[in-house]
């Protein structure tokens, strides 16, 4: 049964989640649109299960598949599940449930592709096979209904201020990117051109945001006019997404670089120190398909730009259903 654009509406879903805010955006927005019924099951392994996972199986404490516990019958109709520690429940249900549930690991667990029946890995990403697909983006809930929803109900607070509207999303150091003392004397400049250049900037920062990053832009920031979330009440990013004119990405995140790809609208990036293959390969694809430029470091004006928008929540949910109702019986 297909409902409006959502193929699968009315199915049933579970989602094996971490906890992790992050991977939860991802499964849900997938769910959201294909309509299915979702039933979040939420794990957190312990000691042999949490440090070798995704390779170990689950725990003999969770029961699975027996009556009481959190996995057992009536299967869903899919499975999705991201990160290595839910890795073992699909591994389990996969065998328990068989034909009856079609499972879906998202990103790359490093483990064989017979784990589950569909793997879903961004493209730079180099995972391939038969029953593997690619976006360019990885998956979020911010689609082109709830983006026109967000700029339909913008608050006064948000639509008052003066254009143009650049957000400033803050990364932080990680295994690739390292925040040095040049990087942020570069992300300074970069914070100072844009309000030279008519900016209002409106700025939040993420969990990996460490203080200096955080410190070094509130001080370039603070005389221009601008908005900056201190992390407290509710976070007021999805309002700066549906308001935006243009957007500053840190290059250490592929979220917060992809998700305002789904805007349409300029997204320059700022690089830190450091870099990998892997986000060379994310960053190259993007500017190729014109939806981002590096900040330039003589930056002098604002640029403006188009591109078809980036919906990867709609396109791999589109695969995952005709890989989902090609594999199901017809009924005799």
């Amino acid at each position: 049964m297909t409902i409006g654009n959502r193929p699968l509406a009315g199915r049933t879903c579970w989602i094996i989640s971490d906890g992790k805010a992050g991977n939860d955006v991802q499964t849900r927005g997938i769910a959201a649109a294909l309509g299915l019924d979702v039933t979040m099951k939420r794990v957190d392994p312990q000691g042999l299960q949490k440090v070798l996972s995704p390779w170990i199986g689950v725990s003999p404490r969770e029961r699975f598949g027996k009556p009481g516990s959190p996995f057992a019958p009536p299967w869903p109709d899919i499975a999705m599940s991201i990160g290595r520690l839910t890795t073992p429940y699909i591994r389990a249900l996969k065998r328990r449930a068989g034909e009856a549930t079609y499972t879906v690991i998202l990103q790359n667990p490093k483990v064989p592709l017979s784990t589950a029946d569909l793997f879903w890995v961004p493209e730079h990403d180099r995972l391939r096979g038969a029953n593997v697909i690619t976006s360019l983006t990885a998956p979020h809930g911010f689609s082109p209904q709830r983006l026109a929803e967000l700029r339909s109900t913008l608050p006064e607070r948000y639509a008052a201020l003066k254009a143009p509207r650049v957000v400033v999303l803050l990364g932080g150091s990680n295994g690739d990117y390292i925040y040095s003392p040049a990087a942020l004397a570069r992300l300074n400049d970069a914070i100072v051109a844009l309000g030279r250049a008519g900016a209002t900037l409106l700025i939040t920062p993420s969990r990996r945001t460490e203080r200096p990053i955080v410190e070094c832009v509130a001080r370039a920031s603070a005389g221009f006019p601008h908005v900056m979330w201190d992390m407290t009440g509710d976070n007021p990013y999805p309002h700066f997404l549906a308001c935006a004119d243009f957007f500053l990405a840190p290059a250490d995140s592929i979220n917060m670089t992809g998700e305002p790809c789904a805007t349409g609208k300029p997204v320059y990036v700022f690089h830190p120190d450091g870099g990998s293959p892997k986000f060379a390969r994310f960053h190259s694809a993007l500017t190729n398909h014109g939806a981002t430029r590096p900040f330039p470091g003589d930056f002098g004006r604002l640029e403006s730009w188009t591109y078809v928008p980036l919906n990867s929540a709609a396109a791999i949910g589109e695969d995952i259903a005709a890989r989902f109702l090609g594999a199901r019986k017809p009924p005799r």
